[in-house]
């Protein structure tokens, strides 16, 4: 009677030298991708004051048009009621900024009338363009 072993047993070998080049790059993907995503969204739970107050930031839309005419948030407004307008959004909001539309056919005159007005009502000033393209 023939005792020994017809087949011998092939053991069972996993080459992991690929896996550690697989997780290599899945690592450094990884780590590229998170910095690209936007880094400054941290949740902070910030500590509460009772004496604090709200700062409130708006942004107004001033445009005057190459007849003209002066539109404040899309309302038809004179010149000489612009700064009238303008104080009473600067009583409703702490914080503002005006967003001024030109046609580029208007003379500069009448920008810099506007800005006038922002300057003495401390009201920060912004010109909208468009893009080069």
């Amino acid at each position: 009677m023939n005792l020994r072993k017809r087949h011998q047993r092939v053991s069972a070998e996993v080459h992991t030298s690929a896996m550690n080049d697989i997780m290599f790059f899945l690592l450094l993907f990884f780590l590229i991708a998170s910095t690209i995503t936007n880094p400054n969204v941290i949740k902070l739970m910030l500590p509460k004051s009772s004496s604090g107050k709200a700062m409130s930031k708006k942004t107004i839309s001033v445009s005057i048009s190459k007849d003209l005419k002066y539109t404040v948030e899309k309302k038809p407004v004179k010149v000489e009621d612009l700064q009238t307008t303008l104080m009473s959004f600067k009583n409703v909001a702490t914080e503002l900024t005006i967003v001024l539309s030109v046609d580029r056919t208007v003379a500069i005159q009448d920008v810099v009338q506007v800005m006038d007005i922002a300057q003495k009502l401390n009201i920060k000033l912004v010109l909208a363009t468009e893009p080069k393209g």
